[in-house]
């Protein structure tokens, strides 16, 4: 796939720590992910070549930024996007084999049965018209009719509770709602979790994150955030135990 959607203020608060050569190669990296559609190579030395960015640069931002595999390098937003954009391609091509829209027929008499019809059809026409106004936009993903809305607000006040020695989360803006939601669509997809399961999926998560030394700042003079903790590529990682590795 050659477009995806950028969303600014998305990126910076994910990339703000990052220095201007590992912005270029994030950067850099998303566009090879989302051209291929596959995992970043495992041969970091033939990926900083072909990106023009210095390997260690690479090296740094990969582990940073992705999750290594087997076979390459994952990053879960990507993927998930590829996965929709084929959905997407899918669903069009189904359509297509059954004809497409129905056409406005013709010479309908007002008031007969066909007229229902035709009301229908010019609202789709008139929906086609508008449609090259917002055909660069990514469709909206929204959620499956199965997985229960986002308790943001709970979720908020569970991680204020549990990690006190943490950022508080004041200010709950669109951006982190946005976070908060896509974290909690994945668990609860993943694990057919009803609202109370979610629940108490993010309140293990929240007390795993307090036993890392790492992400609480016992080791080092730095800790995680709400942010952090709910950033597409570091979510995935917090979960694996990444980052309790130096208490192993």
């Amino acid at each position: 796939m050659h477009y995806f959607q950028f969303n600014i203020g998305d990126y910076r608060a994910a990339t703000a720590h990052l220095s201007n050569e590992e912005d270029l190669a994030y950067r850099r990296l998303l566009d090879m992910y989302y051209d291929t559609e596959q995992k970043i190579p495992l041969d970091t030395q033939w990926v900083a070549r072909r990106l023009r960015v210095d390997t260690k640069t690479v090296n740094a931002v990969l582990s940073d930024m992705f999750v290594k595999h087997d076979d390459g390098w994952f990053h879960s937003r990507c993927q998930e996007v590829i996965e929709h954009y084929h959905a997407m391609a899918e669903k069009n091509r189904a359509n297509g084999k059954l004809g497409g829209r129905r056409k406005n027929p013709v010479g309908n008499p007002v008031g007969t049965d066909s007229e229902p019809i035709a009301k229908a059809t010019i609202n789709q026409e008139l929906e086609t018209n508008n449609q090259s106004k917002v055909a660069k936009a990514t469709p909206d993903l929204g959620k499956p009719k199965s997985v229960p809305s986002a308790p943001i607000q709970e979720i908020v006040e569970l991680y204020n509770t549990i990690l006190p020695e943490l950022p508080q989360t004041i200010v709950v803006n669109d951006s982190r709602k946005r976070a908060i939601a896509a974290r909690w669509r994945e668990v609860v997809t993943a694990d057919k979790l009803d609202r109370q399961g979610g629940l108490d999926f993010f309140k293990w998560y929240f007390e795993m994150v307090k036993t890392s030394k790492f992400l609480t700042g016992k080791s080092k003079d730095w800790k995680a955030d709400m942010d952090f903790l709910f950033n597409p590529s570091k979510f995935p990682r917090v979960i694996e135990g990444t980052y309790h590795k130096e208490q192993k």
